[in-house]
């Protein structure tokens, strides 16, 4: 075995995953013990305790007890758009949107003109676009959390929202996960815990497997975060906390303006944690946006992409930030680096184009009724699902194992995928997402019939994230 090298845990970390990339720690190698690690570079054994657990928790290797830490390979981080193994399989994993209700980008090249080096990097209309739709939005006064507020009234009044030391700044990358990548990178170092949803979107969940970041997995309700399930992972030691505001994925979850308060005023007694608020289906999302991130909050970041209204291949997010967080960021994107200005400029011709809110109003009718449709002939089997509110996916907990289910579904003509490719657990309750952004009616019904007859096996109730 090649000698593993290293002072620190991070040193040992980084040795471990260097040594696996260039094919010299193959998988299912087993490392040495801690011990006797710990001997050969001369540390402390908690030094390379650390380490291990940090690659535990990155998914890099796995501790088997007497059969040694065994290494498992670094990380992958698998896309949306899952395509079926035959072109007669209907496929409702890809989370893809409709390409139909996507815009027409015949025209969005018209009046591009090529930029050089030193040009701003957001683009005058798209910075435009971002100021009236991003910028304003602040957090609500904040509220009492001795009791929950009913989620069909507006939370109470308690305070004024006392004025944001910082107006922040504007910035562009390329997508959300891109912007997720980048906010961690800013402020936090391999083996720093993060709170995310589970079930959660599996690209965050591998962001921070790929990262070396130790995720802390929060619940998630009908009515989105949970909050003591936050308050649980802050106690933890979380130093960033990734929300998303409304049409989670997977579940369809959003944030009550309830909940949403609830949530920044747990959040304003942390003011160093990196708060990102990911709020990806903002214009066509049936549900309003109710912000987490306090007054308080010393680095923060409402990130908004374009793929789910305007289309995947334009790679664009805008994001609203701390100032000290954007120049992070921009460092990090170097010079001279930027976020392509002919990306910018179709986002913003698309934006503002006179169709853009009829286009974005057919489709948020028709997600809604393609969710409701598949929703209601699972009802009518008997099949409970998770109370979606937003979004293009459904989550359907399930009875019998995931396994049996996809590989049934899958004889039967229907992709979807597992829900335990949401999750950070190590046992996560069997489940199912399912997008409906191009089911039928009639494949709705038949897809219903399909699952109730595979998710027979009888539980005593039926698991919900």
């Amino acid at each position: 075995m090649s000698v593993i090298q290293g002072r620190t845990a991070a040193e040992v970390v980084d040795s471990v995953r260097t040594l696996i990339r260039q094919g010299e720690l193959d998988v299912g190698a087993v490392l040495p013990p801690i011990r006797a690690l710990a001997a050969d570079l001369g540390v402390n054994r908690n030094t390379v305790a650390t380490a291990y657990a940090q690659l535990a928790a990155a998914g890099v290797v796995e501790a088997r007890g007497r059969a040694g830490t065994t290494v498992l390979g670094l990380p992958s981080v698998q896309g949306e758009g899952a395509a079926p193994s035959s072109a007669a399989v209907v496929n409702l994993a890809s989370g893809n949107p409709d390409p139909l209700l996507l815009p027409d980008w015949s025209n969005a090249l018209t009046g591009y003109r090529p930029v050089l080096y030193g040009t701003e990097p957001v683009e005058d209309r798209l910075r435009s676009w971002a100021e009236s739709t991003m910028v304003t939005t602040w957090p609500e006064p904040s509220t009492s959390t001795s009791a929950p507020a009913p989620t069909s009234a507006p939370a109470p009044v308690t305070s004024p929202v006392p004025p944001r030391p910082d107006a922040g700044r504007l910035s562009v990358t390329g997508g959300a996960v891109d912007a997720v990548e980048r906010l961690l990178a800013a402020h936090l170092v391999r083996g720093d815990a993060v709170a995310v949803e589970d079930p959660g979107f599996f690209l965050s969940v591998g962001t921070l497997a790929a990262g070396g970041y130790r995720p802390c997995s929060v619940d998630v309700d009908a009515e989105g975060m949970v909050v003591d399930s936050l308050a649980k992972a802050l106690a933890a030691g979380a130093r960033a906390v990734i929300c998303t505001s409304r049409a989670h994925n997977p579940t369809g979850a959003s944030l009550t303006a309830a909940r949403a308060a609830a949530l920044r005023d747990l959040l304003a007694a942390h003011p160093d944690v990196l708060v990102i608020d990911d709020d990806h289906f903002s214009q066509i999302a049936t549900t309003a946006h109710h912000p987490v991130i306090p007054a308080t909050a010393r680095r923060w970041a409402l990130v908004r992409s374009v793929s789910k209204f305007l289309g995947p291949d334009l790679r664009v997010a805008v994001l609203h930030a701390d100032t000290g967080t954007v120049e992070r960021i921009q460092h990090r994107l170097g010079r001279p680096t930027w976020v392509s200005h002919l990306l910018q400029h179709t986002t913003s011709a698309l934006l503002t184009a006179p169709d853009h809110e009829a286009v974005c109003a057919r489709a948020r009718d028709l997600y809604g009724q393609r969710r409701d449709h598949l929703t209601a002939a699972l009802a009518e089997r008997g099949v409970e699902v998770f109370p979606a509110t937003d979004g293009l996916n459904l989550w359907i907990p399930l009875r019998t194992t995931e396994a049996v289910v996809v590989d049934g579904l899958a004889r039967r003509g229907w992709a979807v995928r597992a829900g335990s490719a949401f999750s950070a657990r190590p046992h996560p309750a069997p489940a199912l997402r399912v997008t409906t952004a191009t089911l039928t009616p009639e494949h709705a019904v038949a897809f219903a019939a399909d699952l109730h007859t595979l998710d027979t096996l009888p539980t005593p109730q039926r698991n919900r994230p």
